[in-house]
């Protein structure tokens, strides 16, 4: 008997050296570095609304729509980064949360200058709003900086810009912080990819187009009245409180590993729960709610427009009388405001690599019709504008990829690698200058 157990410690102990051994090997192809030396090695964080006790990390504010809780911090994915070889491929803190309003920016609303010689510039837009701020002010803010007008002032940047934003919550939201005494300097809205993609989504749902997107309220509205919720909701909600919570389970273990073999062995399976845990998120939006008339969050529904063929048309005519709007409000206030059509790889004449292909277009999307169908009237709507004094300041910058080679598209959707925000940051300071030559 003493002799099998010594020999079954043995084989365990060799098959314990193999198997960290193979990891350390495994750990090092992936990035670099053996394992206990690794400064580099990612900390995981406790994922969606769990930190709070909830399911979600989302709130319905009663003017902006879905808002996040303020104190969520913001992370920056790790396709829209420059990672340097051996660097792990994690999201990346930004060093800091939400603010008091749920919004992606280090400062609370309003922000009161400190001194006359701080220029305060808003960006306002959706997702690829909230990336630009990270990835693409600083670059405007380095290329401001260095013009004479620039040189003894302080440009701080503000985000208000939101997930699945679209007019006319930009302009609902402008008025709203300049009736609470937000001062601007100037404004960048970096929109049209929601406008289009999105309302056509609403349309589907019975949801007027000025309404906010279908697919990231009605989650919501389940959540808050259970009269919309149906049998697949549930199941729905179920496995993403299931994935959330495994996810967290996991993260803790591996914050705690001390072996290369638990740490692979682990860090793979949290990949794959995670990414089932993201893909359950956005099969959730997407499920439809059950109709209630009797739901206490009242959306309006299709309020008559043109007829269907000239929906896009509509969508246009809307964004553009928006844009005038926030324009007109901001020039009583001194400050200046530019206006940006963000490009998409579904309306675009870039060529792709088969590596960016993969990773930028799905034929499957979601978002793919209402970007093909409505980026034309967008563009045509931009070129119709009169060239008067009052005219808004609407930059097509659609065109900006077209001939970089370097991977521009982070996902299958609409966002940025770092690349492509500062190209997008480069047009945008040149926008700026258009407007105000003595910038």
């Amino acid at each position: 008997m003493k002799r099998t157990l010594t020999l079954l410690a043995v084989n365990a102990a060799v098959l314990v050296i193999a198997a960290e051994l193979l990891a350390l090997g495994a750990y090092y192809f992936q990035t670099g570095w053996l394992f206990y030396l690794n400064p580099y090695r990612a900390r995981f964080d406790i994922v969606g609304g769990a930190a709070a006790g909830g399911l979600t990390d989302m709130g319905l504010h009663p003017y902006f729509g879905p808002v996040h809780r303020s104190g969520i911090p913001v992370e920056i994915p790790a396709s829209m980064q420059d990672l340097a070889p051996g660097t792990p491929r994690t999201t990346t803190p930004a060093g800091f949360a939400t603010n008091n309003f749920g919004f992606a920016t280090p400062h609370d609303f309003p922000y009161l200058k400190k001194s006359e010689r701080e220029f305060v510039v808003g960006v306002f837009g959706g997702s690829v709003g909230v990336w630009f701020c990270q990835l693409g002010m600083p670059r405007v803010v380095q290329e401001l900086s260095q013009r004479p007008f620039f040189r003894d002032r302080t440009i701080v940047p503000l985000c208000f810009s939101h997930e699945g934003y679209k007019q006319p919550q930009q302009a609902v939201l402008l008025t709203y912080f300049l009736s609470i005494g937000q001062p601007f300097d100037l404004v960048i809205n970096l929109d049209g990819f929601n406008e289009v993609a999105l309302s056509r989504l609403n349309q589907e749902r019975g949801f007027d187009l000025s309404m906010p997107s279908a697919m990231h309220l009605e989650g919501l509205r389940t959540l808050i009245d259970g009269g919309t919720m149906t049998p697949e909701k549930l199941r729905s909600l179920a496995a993403i409180d299931s994935d959330q919570q495994r996810l967290n389970g996991l993260a803790d273990r591996l914050n705690r590993a001390r072996m290369a073999v638990m740490y692979v062995l682990l860090e793979r399976y949290y990949r794959v729960v995670e990414a089932r845990y993201q893909a359950e998120q956005a099969r959730f939006a997407a499920l439809p709610a059950a109709s209630s008339g009797s739901s206490a969050l009242h959306v309006t529904p299709p309020l008559g427009h043109e007829a269907p063929e000239r929906f896009f048309d509509d969508v246009a005519a809307m964004w553009v009388r928006t844009s005038a709007l926030m324009q007109g409000a901001l020039a009583r206030q001194g400050a200046i405001y530019v206006h940006l059509l963000q490009p998409n790889q579904y309306a675009t004449a870039r060529r792709f690599s088969d590596a960016e292909a993969k990773v930028a277009l799905n034929p499957a999307s979601p978002f793919k019709p209402g970007a093909e169908q409505g980026y034309p009237a967008l563009i045509a709507a931009v070129n119709a504008l009169p060239a008067t004094s009052d005219r808004p300041h609407i930059f097509d910058a659609t065109r900006v990829f077209d001939v970089e080679p370097a991977p521009v598209y982070a996902d299958d959707c609409c966002h940025f690698t770092k690349k492509g925000n500062e190209l997008l940051a480069d047009f945008a300071v040149q926008a700026v200058r258009s407007v105000r030559p003595d910038w």
